[in-house]
């Protein structure tokens, strides 16, 4: 047969899906998964999102324009206004399928191929993949769990600059590791694109998990930062609603908009009912997203302090998102998340979880940690403990691994 592309043979797999076989053949064995190995919130959808669609009356599903439903991009806009207090209109948006489209159409239309991003490891695995996708080069600057996996400092940053550096992008708050960056964290990112003619491309999907009482400054908010940032949203966490494939980038800069366009009328048009549904829910009042932080913060309490409690776990504290990444007494995150699945279960239980492999652009970084998503309920995510506090256990003993 003809061969095969390079960059699709190179392409490292998904963390979060590549042991999805694993779990289908558990369940298939009569077992129990619990799944904290990808972000999918568990809580309902809200059903304005069902009822819009029921009002709909559609008899033949259209494509959209390219650049979204005018109302939609006009109700993105006025969520942005009220909820948030940024001032942006509908011009600011392009609707996108998702936030992995908006990453996507960001990349195609700020970078060449052979560019450089600068990134904080360990990252959003969808970012390696899809560099490989568009040719472009990340350059990873590590944080670290024994420091919390904080942003590393300015001068770190601006010494691995370089001359193809065009961009750097900031995933805030972070997946994988649940770090939240201050205003102050922002600004000096802003200044360091300012200051050598970069890009910011925020990505602020989990904006709205922000715990501990903590305020979001998002990178739109920047006074010198109209030119040059780009922001990657979505509905997806937001509402529950992942399923649907909407998000959006958005920019003050409208010539990013119009170039990126292009990319949009390749693909023809984002999700017709996405959209539709999205109208409503970002309508919803401000109590739903207290409800959201109030119930996600109260699940991370749970867990860290759950894998705090198992000998010889490390894990850093959490500001935000929904995840969390352990070092475990493992050698091998990938060996072990294999092992849970094909060799271990507790009551006929067993647990999930994303090889930290996958989230560093040099994966044996990650051979100790793996990153957990606490979207299943309190009382799941204490079995879920248990479950991996007894399979480390025997894990080691079986592998003959003194720690």
């Amino acid at each position: 047969m003809p061969s095969l592309s390079l960059r699709g043979l190179e392409v490292p797999p998904s963390p979060i899906r590549k042991l999805v076989p694993y779990a289908n053949q558990a369940k298939a064995q009569g077992k129990r998964v619990l799944h904290l190995n990808i972000g999918q919130p568990d809580l309902p959808t809200p059903s304005v999102y069902w009822e819009a669609l029921q009002k709909a009356d559609i008899r033949v599903l259209d494509y959209t324009e390219s650049g979204g439903i005018p109302a939609f991009r006009e109700a993105y806009a006025r969520f942005y206004n009220e909820i948030y207090h940024i001032p942006l209109g509908p011009q600011h948006f392009l609707t996108t399928t998702g936030g992995s489209e908006a990453l996507l159409f960001a990349f195609l239309t700020l970078l060449s191929p052979g560019d450089e991003v600068l990134i904080i490891d360990p990252t959003y695995a969808n970012y390696i993949g899809l560099s490989y996708a568009t040719g472009i080069h990340l350059r990873a600057v590590e944080s670290f769990i024994t420091e919390d996996f904080a942003l590393p400092s300015p001068a770190t940053l601006e010494a691995a600059l370089t001359e193809r550096t065009r961009a750097i992008l900031l995933c805030n708050p972070s997946n994988p590791t649940g770090k939240l960056y201050s205003e102050a964290e922002v600004r000096a990112i802003g200044s360091l694109c300012q200051k050598y003619n970069l890009w910011l491309i925020s990505d602020e999907s989990y904006r709205d998990y922000c715990y501990d009482g903590q305020r979001f400054f998002s990178a739109l908010e920047l006074e010198e930062g109209k030119d040059f940032v780009v922001v990657i949203d979505t509905l997806s966490k937001r509402y529950s609603a992942c399923g649907a494939r909407i998000g959006a980038l958005v920019s003050w800069n409208t010539d990013v908009l119009q170039v990126a366009l292009k990319w949009a009328q390749a693909r023809l048009a984002p999700p017709t009912l996405g959209q539709i549904g999205g109208m409503a829910l970002l309508a919803l009042p401000p109590e739903h997203y207290t409800y959201v932080r109030e119930t996600f913060q109260r699940r991370r309490d749970v867990l860290l302090e759950g894998l705090r409690s198992i000998p010889g776990v490390t894990c850093a504290s959490s500001q935000g998102a929904f995840y969390l990444m352990p070092e475990l007494p493992i050698e091998d995150s990938d060996d072990f998340a294999k092992w849970m699945l094909e060799c271990f279960d507790m009551h006929n239980t067993t647990v999930m979880v994303a090889p930290g492999t996958g989230f560093f652009t040099q994966p044996e970084k990650g051979k100790r940690l793996v990153r957990i998503a606490y979207v299943l309920e309190e009382n799941l995510l204490e079995q879920a403990v248990e479950i991996l506090r007894v399979g480390l256990n025997i894990y080691n003993r079986e592998h003959t691994a003194i720690f």
